[in-house]
């Protein structure tokens, strides 16, 4: 169980409980070289996978329905605009307009009941608080 008066960590992204396995996501913006990104995270099989939500075929995000990034029978990653199919562990292309180039993964970890980039990420989350 979570101590709700721990302080939150600068890396979190969400509570673990948030991301149900073939699940729905969890959108987040991070920064990398000073550039503002769209991101997500999402539960496959148990494991925690975020990556940079651009389509490697339009850099459009791949989702445009809430928070689902999963295809029909939530085996892979899908974009909802033209098809481009992903594997959910790697980002890899697997078909579609994608064209063979796969998703920009981020490092996640997961402690304490929560999902946080990696220490040896190269982008920070965006903190919308004051």
């Amino acid at each position: 169980m979570i101590d709700q008066r721990m302080p939150p960590l600068a890396d979190t992204i969400c509570l673990s409980q948030d991301l149900a396995s073939g699940g729905r996501g969890i959108e987040f913006q991070v920064v990398k070289n000073e550039e503002i990104l769209p991101a997500f995270a999402v539960r496959f099989r148990g494991v925690v996978y975020a990556y940079i939500n651009r389509c490697s075929h339009m850099q459009l995000k791949l989702n445009f329905i809430n928070d689902d990034f999963f295809d029909f029978d939530r085996d892979h990653l899908i974009c909802a605009t033209h098809g481009a199919l992903y594997d959910a562990t790697s980002g890899a292309c697997l078909g579609g307009p994608c064209s063979g180039l796969g998703l920009v993964p981020l490092p996640v970890k997961e402690l304490e009941g929560r999902v946080a980039l990696s220490d040896n990420s190269s982008v920070t989350i965006l903190n919308e608080d004051p």
